[in-house]
């Protein structure tokens, strides 16, 4: 065990980035559930990660303005995609999207193959460098996650439907280049699919209460036990949903029940 190593100057700037991360992934997630394409997340935060791989090839600073607007532009150009498959092949949305997914997955590779430190930088996309959040990072992440939260819960709805996949790309590109394309992932879905029995405020609240304690409880396991932050949030963020979902399971109303 590293308890030397638990240094609030650590685990506090990664906490709050994990609270930024849920402040607005929280409701995306749970509109990603409705509209039932679960792996549009995967995608995008793929697509973004193949941005910023693609701006530090052409020789970009790694958290300039050009490469965040790179990282940028390619998630809005696969949410736009997206959104146009959604309305016309439907029924096969969910497979597109997964190939999609491989095809930005499998691109960073392609632009990653001759980099002798490529396996460095596929799993900083994969699972994020949460324990090294600075204050820059988390500036950005604040503000963004802040206009966002704002926008979903003031704006009319007919203007969250017509937004949601711009929003969302927004979303995503400023977490995954802090927590990682897994932490994005489980971020979005997790929380939304315990508490899907929910609804109103108290499932809101209650998604957010997990995606909390199981960031909270990851971060000190990681540092505890000295494993990778990410992955072993995403296994606390799953063990908290499993019992959310199991208590408020077990005192189901009729009216959550339809």
């Amino acid at each position: 065990m590293n308890f030397e190593g638990m240094e609030l100057s650590i685990l506090l700037p990664a906490f709050a980035a994990g609270v930024l991360v849920l402040l607005s992934h929280v409701p995306l997630g749970m509109e990603v559930l409705k509209r039932g394409i679960i792996f549009v997340d995967l995608a995008i935060a793929q697509i973004a990660g193949l941005g910023l791989i693609l701006a530090a090839a052409l020789g970009y600073e790694t958290h300039g303005w050009a490469t965040q607007a790179i990282a940028l532009a390619s998630a809005l150009t696969g949410a736009a995609l997206i959104h146009w498959l959604e309305k016309r092949f439907a029924d096969v949305l969910e497979a597109i999207i997964g190939v999609v997914f491989v095809l930005a997955a499998t691109g960073s590779l392609l632009l990653l193959a001759n980099n002798p430190h490529g396996g460095e930088h596929i799993k900083d996309l994969l699972t994020g460098q949460i324990l090294w959040a600075d204050l820059a990072q988390l500036r950005t992440l604040g503000l963004i996650s802040a206009a966002i939260a704002l926008f979903w819960f003031l704006a009319p709805v007919q203007w969250r439907q017509r937004l949601f996949y711009p929003v969302f790309a927004l979303a995503v590109t400023s977490s995954v280049q802090v927590v990682g394309v897994y932490l994005v992932f489980s971020s979005l879905i997790i929380p939304a699919l315990a508490t899907i029995r929910l609804s109103g405020t108290k499932r809101l609240l209650t998604a957010y209460a997990i995606g909390l304690l199981g960031y909270a409880l990851g971060l000190w396991l990681s540092v505890v036990f000295d494993l990778p932050s990410g992955a072993l949030i995403v296994w606390t963020l799953a063990l908290t949903a499993g019992l959310g979902a199991w208590f408020t399971g077990r005192k189901k109303t009729p009216e959550s029940a339809l």
